[in-house]
């Protein structure tokens, strides 16, 4: 029986969102179908002029206890449960003068959005998961967007409904219902930081990825059901499908603009790293600026720019290298066509503000580590210059945004700032020294006079002299290293003013 056809000839309906309820019920009036509702919904449907039978007048008993016990009762779950291809099931329902339900449409109480003891609904997911269990028997429509495709098979095939869509029905209610217990697990665990279950419940999106890390891994963007991020408000303008590097690449270049400075920012990211970032006073200088640390990188990254983009940035942009992707807030009329014009395989993206994430999750071999989310705890009054010369203000300013650049680059992470502007970033070197070393190499002489930003502790002195040779005048680091005495020594010795912040920036 489980490739057959159901005959939708009786209903229950129970709805907390009551939205595009009243095209649905019309049109299930009109194929002959038997409505079954209490509550508001019974009501919303006598309103609009159709016939429905109460609950009540199923069960014979009345709601009670403010409205928690309705449909729990044998009339209405033996209507929802009963296997019709057994016949003791039908012996049953014979006996106890209980008729079954084909179709069954809830939705949940809003609990996410008004989180309480009485926004835990009973009766809807168990309404929600018998129907989905007797799937062969039942169609269980538990979100408004089901409504229409569910008429339109309706029409389409005489007032039955598929085994596939009854199927693919009952594996969305008992998504929904998995996220409906996950958010009241979060809520009565209440907000602390390390929660004892952490209950996920995710939802494939309807983007096609090109592909994953590679192009013969396949790959998806995942959300929390019944949830939305700011990554389902981008529009995609122009170009090919993103890949899983591209969101990857995107989501880091999004927050670090996010993350820096109210002026015009532009990041460059390359490989999960920033190989360029700069702040200005317009947006087309800062995207120079940023494409000048690392010209060659940034070809084939991602750039991420905190404002509209205007016709001047895209002029700039034109005469740089080749982006996989530019995402901005905005763009200026004709800016998206003249960007296209001249570079139709850049993927253009409008997004919204980046969101916080409560939690930092990642993946390990049967399980997850779980953190929170990276951010800065301190700020310069917290921190504590340890050299005899001080910074100028013009170096607090530099020290400043190399140490924010410096907590989105992989460890070990050194960022070289010159007015504004990365000069030279080194990255996920396995010695300090070194990332020091690509940083000035990179910078070729215009660190002079700037500031250098190191994600930890200088544990020898080499770091500090490599960045003196590149003629930083200015180093901000965490401290607390046991070497720091020597370290600050050789600092003072070279007229380097330090300060250490207290707190790392370590990024795997």
């Amino acid at each position: 029986m489980s490739g057959s056809r159901t005959k939708i000839r009786r209903a229950l309906l129970s709805v907390w969102d009551k939205t595009g309820l009243e095209p649905l019920v019309r049109e299930l009036h009109e194929l002959g179908v038997e409505l079954v509702s209490s509550g508001g919904t019974a009501a919303a449907i006598e309103a609009a002029g159709i016939s429905v039978t109460t609950v009540e007048a199923v069960t014979e008993v009345p709601e009670m206890l403010d409205h928690r016990v309705v449909t729990l009762h044998p009339r209405i779950h033996g209507g929802l449960l009963a296997d019709l291809g057994k016949p003791e099931h039908l012996a049953d329902l014979e006996r106890h003068g209980i008729a079954p339900f084909e179709l069954v449409v809830s939705n949940l109480y809003p609990f996410r959005e008004r989180p309480g003891i009485e926004t835990i609904d009973i009766g809807g997911p168990a309404l929600t998961r018998a129907s989905a269990k007797n799937h062969e028997w039942v169609t269980i429509v538990s979100a408004i967007d089901q409504y229409e495709p569910l008429i339109a098979e309706l029409r389409a095939n005489g007032g039955t409904v598929g085994p596939d869509t009854r199927r693919a029905f009952a594996i969305e209610a008992f998504a929904r219902t998995a996220a409906y217990d996950a958010a009241v697990v979060e809520w009565m665990q209440g907000d602390g930081a390390l929660p004892q279950h952490l209950v996920l419940a995710l939802e494939r999106t309807d983007e096609q990825l090109r592909y994953g890390e590679n192009p013969h891994q396949q790959a998806a963007r995942y959300r929390r059901v019944a949830t939305t991020s700011w990554w389902d408000g981008v529009v995609q303008h122009s170009g090919v499908a993103l890949s899983y590097l591209n969101f990857y690449d995107t989501d880091a270049a999004w927050k670090i603009v996010h993350d820096l400075d109210a002026r015009p920012t532009c990041a460059i990211i390359k490989h999960a790293n920033p190989c360029g970032v700069a702040v200005d006073d317009d947006l087309a200088t800062a995207y120079r600026r940023a494409l000048e640390c690392d010209e060659q990188s940034a070809f084939g990254g991602i750039v991420a720019v905190n404002g509209p983009l205007d016709d001047a940035t895209i002029v700039a942009m034109v005469a740089g290298p080749q982006a996989d992707v530019v995402i901005a807030p905005g763009y200026a009329p004709g800016t998206v066509d003249a960007l296209i014009a001249r570079r139709k395989n850049t993927r253009i993206l409008e997004a919204p503000a980046p969101g916080a994430e409560r939690l930092d999750l990642r993946q390990i071999s049967g399980g997850f580590l779980v953190q929170q989310p990276h951010h800065f705890e301190t700020g310069r009054d917290d921190w504590r210059v340890v050299t005899k010369v001080a910074p100028t203000e013009e170096q607090w300013r530099d020290i400043q945004l190399a140490w924010r650049i410096c907590g989105h680059v992989k460890s070990n992470a050194v960022v070289l700032v010159k007015d504004g502007q990365a000069v030279g970033i080194g990255a996920g070197q396995q010695k300090r020294v070194d990332s020091t070393e690509v940083a000035a190499k990179k910078a070729a002489g215009r660190a002079v006079g700037g500031a250098c930003a190191s994600d930890a502790f200088y544990p020898f002195p080499d770091g500090v002299e490599a960045a003196g040779a590149a003629g930083v005048a200015a180093i901000v680091q965490p401290g607390g290293g046991m070497g720091d005495a020597k370290v600050i020594e050789v600092a003072d010795e070279m007229g380097i003013a330090m300060v250490f912040t207290g707190e790392r920036h370590f990024l795997h």
